[in-house]
């Protein structure tokens, strides 16, 4: 990581490590692990892997780029669930394709650039890279605690 950074590398540098961070966590488990409910509510880490997508989706791709929503059906905390015949490696390589895909949003646009989101409120790129940067840190230190209940595994 560049020490050195200027604001867009610095967000889109902390970004891609917060991600990897999440993808660390998940690596190595089995399907299992992964869909083990680790809360009352049932919060497992493929389900924070699945929320991550959809608002990495939402934020970069609908909102800023103005994509289709596929979504907008969901309804409660359905973005945190994974349906059992859902493969888990499809959930986690749809959450790297999302990540590609925003990178790409991200490089071709200004983080001065302003859009309305769908409730009616402006924002502009460096807001929704600071938003996504928090979000993805957030919940990795959920992932934090649920991998080490898993299996003991620390760090990063």
């Amino acid at each position: 990581m560049d020490r050195l950074a200027g604001e867009r590398d610095a967000l889109v540098q902390q970004l891609a490590f917060h991600r990897e961070t999440l993808l660390e966590k998940v690596d190595g488990l089995g399907d299992d692990e992964l869909r083990r409910p680790m809360t009352g509510s049932g919060l497992n880490l493929l389900g924070l892997v699945r929320h991550l997508t959809v608002t990495e989706h939402g934020w970069f791709l609908v909102i800023f780029a103005g994509e289709p929503d596929p979504y907008a059906d969901l309804v409660d905390d359905a973005e945190f669930r994974v349906d059992d015949d859902v493969p888990s490696a499809d959930v986690l390589d749809r959450y790297r394709e999302t990540c590609a895909r925003a990178d790409a949003v991200v490089a071709a646009g200004g983080l001065d650039d302003v859009v309305t989101t769908p409730w009616g409120a402006e924002v502009n790129l460096r807001a929704i890279l600071t938003h996504m940067i928090q979000e993805t840190a957030r919940h990795n230190g959920h992932a934090d605690l649920m991998r080490e209940a898993i299996d003991g595994t620390t760090g990063s």
